[in-house]
């Protein structure tokens, strides 16, 4: 195929390694990898594994050995600057010069103070050429969508915050009785355990964890189970500490629970209360209890400090399963980047809303929206809807 074509298929094929990195390289950015050799031939291909496992690059190097070839002269083509410092892992860049390939291609330069552009300077000064793409080019823009949860950590400070909603054509999500189970579809609940896996942690509220009693766990079908091991941390805004002990979600070491919720996962609670007997009894459960600056005790948990101290905590993307009232919170309070919405072609009547939000007073001051996806999941639609402008960093 023409040279062209072929760099545009090599880009593609990273963008595909990529994504199998995202389920199980949090909170690392998920990061595909290929090799090409001097004659064209792709030799080799690897993704970012689990935390402290090896990155892209070296995945791929790996590769290239196990298929009897040589990385000399080759061109390794990878999603993210390779990194340059020693953090869980020796630097790629490192690699990449041992193996003595003679080119780089690079869809984004690290966001990360501690590579943004080492990686380039490094790779340069041992003589590699490297290119990097503009950052309008489609495959820069579809590497970004990947890891735009690292992208927020690294430049917001915060986690990229994706709420999730599951309703009816007429926007409910439950009958007024609270009834919820089954709008949509297997397909459509399978689908959100994607979502669910590929995250940094997942939140709800204590009014879900006591409405419903849910575990909140990834449960995958086996062959997506096999590639998606890790359990995101689960987040409770709890300001009042009402999360009882004996819920499901504390659940890892019940028999009837241990096929779902295996391997065990980190549970933060969020609160204002100083009730220090209820915070020994649930980190006697296992959650650690943060307790967010008040000079009102009985306040709302303060949600735009605790976005700040997830990102301390490593959350790349936020994934919000709440009712109307948390989601209407995190909307008033701005901080909202996009809804992952899954309809169903039924229709409720009254029922309960997706946010409960302030009251407009004119259209004109709205959420301006724009749709990104628009897909068929079973007998469902897939919405992927952002707040205009969030991803502008």
């Amino acid at each position: 195929m023409p040279a062209n074509k072929q760099h545009i298929d090599y880009l593609s094929k990273t963008l595909t390694q990529a994504q199998q990195a995202q389920p199980v390289c949090p909170p690392n950015p998920a990061v595909g990898c290929v090799i090409v050799s001097p004659e064209g031939k792709l030799i080799g291909q690897g993704h970012t594994q689990a935390t402290g496992g090896p990155h892209a690059e070296v995945m791929a190097l790996r590769d290239v050995v196990s298929n009897g070839q040589s990385a000399v002269g080759a061109t390794a083509y990878v999603t993210l600057e390779p990194c340059a410092h020693f953090g869980r892992t020796p630097p790629c860049c490192h690699a990449l010069i041992d193996a003595k390939v003679a080119k780089v291609v690079i869809a984004l330069l690290d966001p990360n103070p501690l590579v943004a552009g080492k990686g380039l300077a490094m790779l340069q000064q041992a003589g590699i050429v490297v290119e990097v793409l503009p950052i309008d080019h489609s495959h820069a823009v579809a590497a970004k969508e990947q890891m735009i949860g690292f992208f927020s950590r690294m430049v917001r400070k915060t986690p990229w915050v994706r709420v999730k909603i599951a309703a009816s054509l007429d926007g409910k999500t439950a009958l007024l009785n609270g009834q919820s189970q089954w709008i949509t579809s297997p397909a459509a609940r399978e689908d959100g355990h994607r979502w669910r896996a590929q995250a940094g942690a997942i939140l709800t509220g204590v009014g879900t964890v006591l409405a419903d009693d849910p575990v909140l766990n990834v449960r995958l079908t086996a062959n997506d189970a096999a590639s998606s091991p890790r359990q995101p941390p689960l987040v409770i805004v709890d300001s009042q500490l009402r999360t009882p002990c004996d819920a499901r979600l504390f659940a890892t070491n019940n028999i009837a629970l241990q096929a779902i919720n295996t391997p065990s996962r980190a549970i933060f609670i969020y609160t204002n209360s100083p009730d220090k007997k209820k915070i020994t009894a649930l980190e006697a459960k296992g959650a650690v209890v943060i307790q967010l600056a008040t000079d009102a005790p009985q306040a709302p948990v303060n949600l735009s400090a605790m976005l700040l101290d997830l990102a301390q905590r490593e959350v790349n993307e936020l994934h919000v399963e709440a009712g109307a009232t948390l989601n209407g919170a995190l909307l008033d309070a701005g901080l909202i980047d996009e809804f992952l919405v899954y309809l169903a072609p039924k229709l409720l009547g009254q029922g309960r809303s997706m946010v409960e939000t302030s009251g407009l007073t004119a259209l004109s001051k709205a959420s301006p929206l724009e749709f990104k996806s628009v897909t068929m999941v079973g007998d469902d639609v897939r919405l992927l809807v952002r707040v205009s402008g969030r991803d502008q960093f």
